[in-house]
C-alpha cells in the first residue's frame, strides 16, 4: 500500500519514524498512568492450550474452573458463528462466569507475510473483528502486524508500519462508534517496542494501543522489562510468559517458558506493569518447548536490522549472560501435547497466585 503514495508522503513518514525513534531511545520517558489499588486481573490466551482445540463456550469453562479474571480468544476460529446472535450467547455466558472477554484477530497488514485473505481485504478484516469485539462486549482487539520476516520485505519494517497505520485509519470510525481500542502486538520479531509506539502515534492513541507481549519482546534483542517502559503505557491488554536465553557459538538462543521459570525479573516487572497501565490485564500466552537461535555474531543478521539500538542489544546481551541451555520438548502424540500445554499454562497460573499474587478472584 505504501507504493501508491506521493513519493514526499512516503520521505515524511519515513523520516518521522527516524526521529521518534531518536525520542524513544531510553525506556521509561513516557509518563506512567497512576498505580492501581487493587489486584491486577489474572487470565491467559486461548493460544496457550491451542492443541485442545476448544471452542469459546469450553475456553470460558476452563477460565472458570481456575477462577480467573480474562480470556484472550486471540483467534476468530475459536467462534462456533459469528452471527451476532452467537456472539451474544458467549457474551451472555461470560458475565454469568464473571469473565472478561478480551477479543483478537491475527495480521491486519495487507503486505506482511503473514496476512490471510480468509477474511476479506485487511480493511474487511479489522471491520469484522471490531463487530466481533463490540457483540463480546470486549474493549479491545488484539491484531499484529506480522512476523519478524516482515523485516525482510521491499521497504522494511517502516513500509509494514506505514501500510498496518492505513488499514487501522480506514477503520478508525467503527472502532471509536464501537468503543473498541485496536490493540496492536509486539508480535514474533516484526516490531521492537519503539517502532511499534511509533505505529500508534501515527494511527491515533485515541482508538489504537498495544497488546504487550513479554515473551516476544526476547525474539527482538530486548529485554522485557525494557520493551515494558516503552509500550506500558499504551499497553491495553497481554500475551505474557517468560524467556530462558543463553549464548552459543553464533549469538544467543531464546526458548520460552513457563512464567517464573526464564530469566525475567517478574516482581521488579509486575510492579512496573502496576505502575504504568493497571486497567490492563496479565493474559498468560505460555507457549513453550523450543529454542530459536539469534546468530548476532555473523554479519548478515543485521541486514533486517538498520536501526537496531546498541541499548536495547546490551540489555538483551546482559540476560544471555545469566542463563542456562534447557532442554527442548517433543511430543509424541497429540494427547501428550495437550497434557503439556495444559501443564505449562497452570504452572504459570500458580506462580502467578502464589508468588505474585495476582488475580482479582
Amino acid at each position: 500500500m505504501h507504493k501508491h503514495l506521493p513519493a514526499t508522503d512516503r520521505r515524511t513518514f519515513l523520516k518521522s519514524l527516524a526521529v521518534a525513534g531518536a525520542a524513544l531511545a531510553l525506556p521509561g520517558i513516557a509518563p506512567a498512568q497512576a498505580p492501581s489499588a487493587g489486584k491486577l486481573k489474572l487470565g491467559f490466551d486461548n493460544f496457550s492450550i491451542r492443541a485442545m482445540g476448544w471452542k469459546a463456550p469450553a475456553l470460558l469453562d476452563y477460565a472458570a474452573s481456575h477462577k480467573l479474571d480474562t480470556l484472550l480468544i486471540s483467534d476468530l476460529d475459536a467462534y462456533e458463528s459469528l452471527e451476532e446472535a452467537s456472539l451474544k450467547e458467549v457474551r451472555a455466558k461470560a458475565t454469568d462466569l464473571g469473565i472478561e472477554i478480551h477479543a483478537g484477530t491475527w495480521s491486519i497488514c495487507p503486505t506482511s507475510k503473514a496476512f490471510r485473505n480468509k477474511w476479506g481485504t485487511a480493511v474487511e478484516h479489522l471491520s469484522l473483528g471490531i463487530r466481533v469485539a463490540k457483540a463480546l462486549g470486549s474493549p479491545v482487539l488484539r491484531c499484529v502486524l506480522g512476523t519478524g520476516e516482515d523485516r525482510k520485505t521491499d521497504g522494511g519494517i517502516e513500509a509494514r508500519i506505514q501500510d498496518t497505520v492505513e488499514v487501522c485509519k480506514a477503520c478508525r470510525t467503527k472502532a471509536i462508534d464501537a468503543g473498541i481500542k485496536i490493540a496492536i502486538e509486539n508480535h514474533a520479531g516484526d516490531m521492537q517496542a519503539w517502532e511499534l509506539v511509533l505505529l500508534v502515534k501515527a494511527a491515533g492513541e485515541d482508538y489504537v494501543g498495544v497488546t504487550y507481549d513479554s515473551g516476544n519482546a526476547t525474539w527482538t534483542l530486548e529485554d522485557p522489562l525494557a520493551s515494558l517502559e516503552i509500550l506500558g503505557p499504551y499497553t491495553v491488554t497481554t500475551g505474557i510468559r517468560d524467556s530462558m536465553i543463553w549464548e552459543y557459538e553464533e549469538g544467543a538462543k531464546v526458548q520460552w517458558t513457563a512464567v517464573g521459570e526464564g530469566l525475567t525479573d517478574w516482581p521488579h516487572l509486575i510492579e512496573r506493569f502496576t505502575a504504568l497501565c493497571p486497567k490492563a490485564p496479565i493474559n498468560l500466552e505460555i507457549i513453550s518447548g523450543f529454542a530459536r537461535p539469534f546468530p548476532y555474531l555473523k554479519p548478515s543478521f543485521w541486514e533486517p536490522w538498520p536501526k537496531a539500538r546498541a541499548s536495547d542489544l546490551a540489555a538483551f546481551l546482559a540476560m544471555a549472560r545469566k542463563g542456562k541451555p534447557i532442554d527442548p520438548h517433543r511430543s509424541p502424540n497429540q494427547e501428550v501435547e495437550r497434557a503439556y500445554q495444559k501443564a505449562e499454562l497452570e504452572r504459570s497460573i500458580e506462580y502467578c497466585r502464589g508468588s505474585l499474587h495476582l488475580g482479582q478472584k
